[in-house]
């Protein structure tokens, strides 16, 4: 009991600061609650509507998540030149000449509040609300938003529309002319290397087999010229004779005779071997021994041909068959030269095939890579005509209005009461503290239990301080003057504020302007 007569003489003592601030803050918010203006508000609700044609059957290129669309267009909204064209055009703010950019901006903010519904899937739906001083600003600067909201949100769709249709048709043109360039660049190659591309290898192949094969027998049948030459020359030496095929084989000798089918023996056998086949070297070698009977039995016969027979008839047909054979010889040999030209052309044409193989698959490689590209952009195309035709039919998603701004009927704000009484519970909150304030930072001694507390002392007895008649006379009056001073000076002071600077309704509304709280 006798602390809480300590605790109230306390309180006593510092009546005045409570009564100072209680006093202003209850003042203050009493009249601002019976001060402010009535305020309007008007809401309107938008949803975004999912398309109407399925989206498996014609999809739409403009695909934004409905809770993000409608967050771009909030912000978009809210722009600067929005709200000032509005506030202007439709004089939506009290005093709005006498206040700058700036301050009308913030205003409109202010009184501007968006909410949708939170969550992991959240409905995209918003709720859009406006306060006014008189309830038509409030439904026509809603209505301004809603027009605003439904341009935007076409333009939106149709420009990204538009966009997506113009960057595949350009898409299409250039690549199209890359497929141009790159079939003129292959074209361009194969003519300038005809002769040496992959599609005509293996009859260039088979050219070379042919070509090699003829080369082998043009050499077979020179090598096989130049026997018979030589033993035609050698039979000339050996016989004085030289086969005729006029002359009656009979006139020969038997050996001779011999020797002269060996001969065509041997000239078929080279026409067809090798001079190394085993036929041929049998041949050769039964010619050696029979030229070498043959000239033992000349030998010892000692048979004389008269010389100007030898002279007169066998030279002319020598030489007839040697010029004859040349002949062959030099026609062979021209042709052998041209088969080895054409031979040595071809093996270089096939040696260069595999590298200009390489290079054409590049070129073609590129090119179906081009194609592909092409064949994309092209289905693309097609998907972003279909898109750009449903988002010019307004078939695609789009905002739609579920509750239209409509004129409220009655103020929405303030709540005078609430202001009031919640101003003067603060008030009063707030000159209690200031008193527990006060008495925490005062560390005086005023209790035995103080002295005890503090200096670890039992004092006998206390006497307290004793004032006279005099004394609480003025300290009464002195408290009581305070007091009326407090309560007749500071509803003076803000009576004062409101008539010679500024209207506490406007001060409130600018401090409700610049904090974005409205209430």
């Amino acid at each position: 009991m006798s602390d809480l007569k300590y605790y109230f003489s306390i309180f006593l003592r510092r009546l005045p600061w409570f009564l100072v601030v209680s006093t202003i803050l209850s003042a203050i918010s009493v009249t601002v609650a019976f001060t402010l203006p009535p305020a309007y508000v008007s809401q309107m609700r938008l949803i975004v509507e999912s398309p109407q044609i399925p989206e498996e059957l014609a999809p739409s290129t403009v695909r934004t998540p409905p809770v993000e669309q409608l967050e771009v267009l909030q912000q978009k909204l809210l722009t600067r030149s929005n709200l000032l064209d509005i506030a202007r055009r439709l004089n939506v703010l009290p005093n709005t000449d006498k206040m700058n950019p700036d301050q009308i901006v913030q205003a409109m903010r202010a009184r501007t509040s968006f909410e949708m519904p939170r969550g992991r899937n959240p409905v995209p739906l918003m709720t859009i609300s406006f306060e006014a001083p008189t309830p038509r600003n409030a439904a026509e600067v809603l209505n301004e938003y809603l027009t605003l909201i439904q341009q935007e949100d076409v333009e939106f769709r149709r420009g990204r529309a538009g966009e997506t249709l113009e960057f595949f048709s350009q898409e299409i043109e250039r690549l199209s002319n890359e497929l141009d360039d790159q079939s003129a660049r292959i074209l361009e190659f194969k003519e300038a290397n005809t002769n040496d591309l992959p599609d005509s290898l293996d009859f260039r192949l088979s050219q070379q087999a042919l070509l090699q094969e003829r080369y082998n027998g043009l050499d077979r049948e020179i090598a096989s010229l130049q026997n018979q030459r030589t033993r035609l020359i050698e039979l000339f030496e050996q016989t004085g004779r030289v086969a005729d095929p006029d002359e009656d084989k009979r006139s020969l000798t038997p050996d001779q005779q011999r020797l002269a089918d060996l001969q065509r023996q041997l000239d078929e056998a080279l026409a067809i071997y090798s001079p190394e086949n085993p036929r041929v070297t049998l041949l050769q070698a039964r010619i050696k021994q029979l030229q070498a009977t043959i000239a033992t039995t000349a030998s010892a016969n000692e048979v004389e041909t008269p010389e100007n027979a030898i002279g007169a008839q066998t030279p002319s047909m020598l030489d007839f068959q040697l010029a004859e054979i040349d002949s062959r010889l030099e026609t062979l040999s021209s042709e052998k030269t041209e088969v080895d030209a054409r031979l040595k052309r071809l093996t270089e044409s096939i040696e260069r095939t595999p590298g200009v193989a390489i290079t054409l698959q590049e070129m073609e490689r590129k090119y179906s890579t081009i194609q592909t590209q092409f064949d994309q952009a092209e289905d693309r195309l097609s998907k972003a005509r279909t898109g750009e035709r449903i988002e010019a039919r307004s078939r695609g998603q789009r905002i739609s209005v579920i509750e239209q701004p409509a004129v409220p009927s009655q103020p929405t704000k303030p709540n005078r009461m609430l202001i009031a009484a919640g101003g003067t519970l603060f008030g009063v909150v707030a000159g209690l503290a200031l008193v527990v304030l006060l008495e925490f930072l005062n560390t005086t001694a005023r209790r035995p239990e103080d002295l005890v507390n503090r200096f670890g002392i039992t004092p006998f007895t206390t006497i307290p301080y004793v004032r006279t008649r005099g004394q609480r006379f003025r300290q009464r009056a002195s408290k009581l003057f305070l007091i009326l001073a407090i309560l007749t000076g500071i509803p003076a002071a803000i009576y004062a504020v409101h008539v010679y600077y500024l209207p506490l309704d406007l001060l409130a509304d600018q401090l409700m302007n610049k904090i974005g709280v409205r209430w």
